[in-house]
């Protein structure tokens, strides 16, 4: 515990320090930013995390990426394109990306894979030190201070699809998906996902969850339903208990589910739409591993909530907030007492007039209370930011393109 706090303390004043007493305040993004800033609408410093030539790009909301005090992120060249506005901007190639972290006390980038193929992985843990990553139906292993890199599975049934997404609490085990062949044609042939997506759920095709016992390699198919089976995830805390959605349109869905992979009980629904047209999703772990939180909308784009179900007792708690308070998605802090969101434009499900900025929310009775943090006017929200909270939970870490392309920045809250 002692050791625990002396970094705690020291990563924030290494970031508090490395401020100076000079920084400028001003308007967020549309433009070349400095390292450090102070957004002049909200009064917060923000300081860019990844200096780095190229584009950078942190984890999925509910994917953890911190090691220690590094913070996990894929990285590569970046080209011109044009985003969903027809305005040019800056994007991930995709073929040279590889996977660094940042010291969050030094600010000191390391690149971490070397591999000759792309390689982009949210799966990391803490416990063993590794990154996970996959190429094409070959698993491998990266021990984050060892460099050493080691072979875990190699797939030897040709034309099966499958997918890793997930690593449990202790680093035994890992998790994904096979989908079936028909999924794969529907996606080249409908690219877009307002194309694929109602297309995939209507067809109702066969996936089967399965874990890969990361030691010898071993593989078991744990559960197979005629459903989209989607955004997999393992308990922080439970190595047993993975929690996965039925994806599709959220309200022809009761989409929060979870299994015990060892005894491969019947799934466990985690919540009952109650209403027509209500929806819950974007789903994630509590950091302490007894609930589970998600987005709650009854009836969709009407009334918003962030909803919690204790998973020992299934009694769920809301909190209510407002339109422009609504979030694509949400996370905790480490100790859950607050939340943060990374709001939403006016063509998310909300229609919020003016919901471009980071949240910071505070639980008072059966209500979120929210502190902006960023105004993200200058973002494009093609690209999501995506929240987390630093290890010590004095910072609010997310992605944005609002100097043209993307980068990972941290708020001081």
């Amino acid at each position: 515990m002692k050791t625990q706090t002396i970094f705690l303390l020291a990563f924030a004043c290494s970031i508090l320090n490395s401020c100076g007493n000079n920084v400028p305040k001003m308007e967020t993004g549309g433009q070349k930013m400095p390292d450090e800033w102070i957004d002049k609408d909200t009064g917060h410093k923000i300081i860019k995390l990844t200096r780095r030539e190229g584009t950078n790009m942190s984890f999925y909301f509910h994917n953890n990426p911190f090691i220690g005090n590094k913070m996990v992120f894929s990285g590569g060249s970046d080209y011109k394109g044009k985003d969903i506005a027809g305005r040019e901007i800056y994007n991930f190639d995709g073929r040279d990306l590889q996977m660094y972290w940042v010291d969050l006390k030094t600010l000191k980038i390391h690149q971490l894979t070397h591999e000759t193929f792309p390689v982009r992985t949210e799966i990391v843990c803490p416990k063993t030190k590794e990154i996970f990553y996959q190429q094409k139906d070959t698993i491998f292993a990266l021990n984050t201070h060892s460099h050493e890199k080691r072979l875990v599975y190699a797939h030897d049934t040709p034309n099966e699809r499958f997918s890793i997404t997930t690593v449990n609490a202790d680093g035994t085990l890992l998790a994904g998906a096979f989908s079936n062949p028909e999924e794969g044609e529907i996606l080249k042939k409908y690219p877009q996902k307002s194309q694929f997506f109602d297309r995939i759920y209507d067809a109702h095709l066969p996936r089967t969850l399965f874990t890969i016992d990361t030691k010898t390699g071993e593989l078991n198919r744990i559960y197979t339903e005629n459903a989209w089976l989607n955004h997999i995830q393992f308990s922080p805390t439970d190595p047993h208990l993975l929690m996965f959605c039925h994806e599709g349109p959220w309200h022809k869905v009761d989409r929060i589910w979870t299994i015990d992979v060892v005894r491969c009980n019947k799934p466990q629904l985690q919540h009952k739409r109650t209403m027509d047209m209500e929806i819950a999703g974007h789903e994630w772990f509590g950091r302490k591993g007894d609930a589970i939180y998600f987005d709650l909308q009854k009836p969709r784009g009407k009334t918003f909530f962030v909803a919690k179900t204790d998973l020992a007792t299934g009694k769920e708690t809301t909190y209510s907030l407002t339109r422009d308070e609504w979030s694509v998605h949400y996370t905790t802090s480490w100790d859950e007492k607050l939340l943060a969101g990374d709001g939403g434009d006016s063509t998310s499900v909300a229609k919020a007039k003016n919901g471009k900025w980071i949240y910071l929310f505070k639980p008072e009775g059966d209500k979120l209370i929210s502190t902006r943090l960023v105004n993200m006017k200058n973002h494009n929200y093609h690209l999501e930011p995506n929240v987390h909270f630093s290890p010590d939970d004095k910072w609010v870490i997310f992605r944005a393109n609002f100097e043209g392309q993307e980068n990972v920045y941290a708020i001081e809250i």
